[in-house]
Order: structure tokens, then C-alpha cells, then sequence
């Protein structure tokens, strides 16, 4: 049996800032996830939406992922596998916020997932309240507090600058990131042309992939260029 999964995403305006909200069907109760960052675009958001409801699954499990994004929804089931097979490209040239659509081919080819468009704004009891947790999220990522028609009862609220693990526990885990290297996340993220959350999600690939000892190393290879005091 699948679990029955609503994502959402949005910015407003767009470009600006952006909050993503998730509502997970589960067995023993509805799950609720949001976050948000202070710039983004509507169709990045979507993307982030989907990508932390799979990060919330263990790898096998069986998922209805229903998105109110043609643009999400399409890019899984009908254009990814051609855009693999150009290098990531499109015939007009590099395939938009690429790094995102690439995490979630990831995450999808390690799931069964079935995706499923709904329509926006239709009554979908599930579509509606992850498009209030999206708007909770944006106002999340601003620091406002949010308002009580939309306030979740069950959420575990992600904040703008924490970034998942390349795997994380099935529940979701939040990452609190301390304020001055949020800045520096902030600050080389925009050097590296995206999001805080998307470098920061690299970065900790990265180092989960080069482990203590790789670490070590590099830390070690950055003492010996730094200049003499």
C-alpha cells in the first residue's frame, strides 16, 4: 500500500521569498514538514518540496506523491531521462535549477514512486493545507511568526539554513545552523550562483563522502598554504 503524499512550493512575489510545505499520510498519523528560504522562485520551491518528502522515506518504500506542479510532475515522469541522456541539457542549453532535478532523480530512483498532478486550490484537502504550510514556511524563512490559520499541529519545521543529510533518518532530521556560518553559507552560495539550502546540501555530501580522515587532510593541506603570521 502507498503512502499518500501532498508537496507544495511557491514564492511570493516570484522571484523572492519561498516556502515549500509537506503532508505525509502515514499510517500512525499525518506528518507535517516545512521551511523556506529568503530568495528563491516558485518552481524552485516546488522541487525542494518533493525532494524533502522523499528524504523522509527510507529507500524502497512506496509513495503517492501528489504535486499541484505540471512542471514538477512532468519533469520526473517525461523530460529527466532525456536530460540524462544530453548531459543534463536541453536543446535550448543547461537544464534549469539542475542540481536540484538531479537530487530528485536520486531520491525517485531509489523509491517507488508514483506521481500524480492535482490541481491547485480545488478543495484537495491535502493539497490546501500543504499550500499553508508552504506559506508558514515562507514566513519561517523571513522570521515572522506564523498565523494561526495556518500553524500546524504536527510539523517538523526545517529552518532555511539547516541542510539534511544525504540520507537522513526516516523521520527527517533538522540540522540548526549557528548564525555567522549561516552568513558564510549565505555569502558562497551566492558566489556559486544558488541557494544556501542547495550548497549547503552539497557541501555536507561532500564531506560525508570524504569522511573524518579526508577531512583531516584537507584541513591539514589548508594550514600549510595559509600565509605566515
Amino acid at each position: 500500500m502507498r503512502t499518500i503524499v501532498y508537496a507544495d512550493g511557491g514564492c511570493d512575489p516570484n522571484p523572492g521569498p519561498g516556502g515549500w510545505g509537506v503532508v505525509i499520510q502515514a499510517p500512525e498519523g499525518p506528518v507535517e514538514l516545512c521551511g523556506g528560504e529568503t530568495q528563491s522562485t516558485n518552481n524552485r520551491m516546488e522541487l525542494t518540496a518533493a525532494i524533502r518528502a522523499l528524504e523522509h522515506f527510507p529507500e524502497g518504500a512506496a509513495i503517492e506523491m501528489r504535486c499541484d506542479s505540471q512542471y514538477v510532475v512532468k519533469s520526473v515522469t517525461e523530460w529527466i531521462r532525456g536530460w540524462k541522456l544530453k548531459g543534463w541539457r536541453t536543446t535550448t542549453g543547461p537544464v534549469k535549477n539542475v542540481e536540484l532535478m538531479q537530487r530528485l532523480d536520486e531520491l525517485a530512483a531509489r523509491r517507488d514512486v508514483r506521481w500524480v498532478w492535482v490541481k491547485g486550490h480545488a478543495g484537495e484537502a491535502g493539497n490546501e493545507r500543504a499550500d499553508r504550510l508552504a506559506a508558514q514556511g515562507r514566513r519561517q524563512a523571513l522570521g515572522l511568526p506564523p498565523r494561526p490559520d495556518i500553524a500546524p499541529a504536527r510539523t517538523s519545521a526545517v529552518p532555511a539554513a539547516a541542510a539534511p543529510t544525504a540520507e537522513p533518518a526516516p523521520r527527517g532530521t533538522a540540522i540548526p545552523v549557528e548564525g555567522g556560518l549561516g552568513l558564510r553559507l549565505a555569502r558562497a552560495a551566492k558566489q556559486a550562483g544558488t541557494t544556501p539550502q542547495a550548497y549547503a546540501d552539497e557541501v555536507l555530501r561532500l564531506a560525508l563522502d570524504l569522511g573524518p580522515e579526508g577531512l583531516a587532510l584537507l584541513r591539514e593541506a589548508k594550514a600549510r598554504k595559509a600565509p605566515a603570521a
